[in-house]
């Protein structure tokens, strides 16, 4: 999970930003200055999926140069305020992994349903499997893409009548 090259914003650098602040106001822009950082770090990286143990001793919360780290209970608002807005799902009860939306499950549906339009495949099967890690889709925004966060794109393709998943999640058609 490292890049070495990644540009964080200032707040990754200022010590006081690892610690939640005491003051409602000041929490909720330090709180939103983290759900973007975490988002863009996410995108940079394709990352649809997070484990919990992962991400919190990485470079997203874990800065070296300043000998900083979010601690557990920071971590978990952070983790809440993600939720709150949309962007994260837990996909365990023990809440350790989730999906990260950096785009909504419809955003990724669209990009996908475009594809397939542009593509000529409009009434044709395609295998998740094709549609995620096929040389067919190589340069595509959504290859490479967590199984589960496309299953949730399809389905959302599904209720506007433009797809159909079949019913053990291994194909769908598109219209």
């Amino acid at each position: 999970m490292s890049n070495e090259g990644m540009e964080f914003p200032w707040q990754h650098n200022f010590p006081p930003f690892y610690t939640l602040q005491p003051n409602t106001e000041s929490r909720q822009k330090q709180l939103e200055a983290w759900r973007t950082i975490v988002l863009d770090y996410c995108q940079k990286r394709g990352l649809t999926s997070l484990d919990l143990r992962e991400v919190a001793n990485s470079e997203l919360f874990h800065n070296a140069s300043i000998k900083r780290r979010l601690n557990d209970e920071a971590l978990k608002a952070v983790f809440k305020e993600l939720e709150d807005k949309g962007n994260l799902e837990w996909t365990d009860k023990g809440q350790s992994r989730c999906n990260i939306y950096w785009r909504s499950p419809e955003e990724w549906g669209a990009l996908i349903y475009n594809y397939i339009k542009q593509s000529g495949q409009t009434n044709t099967v395609c295998t998740l499997f094709e549609l995620t890690e096929g040389s067919d889709t190589l340069g595509q925004p959504f290859h490479g893409l967590d199984e589960a966060v496309l299953v949730k794109a399809l389905k959302s393709l599904e209720i506007q009548k433009k797809a159909e998943i079949f019913s053990n999640n291994e194909g769908v058609k598109f219209f």
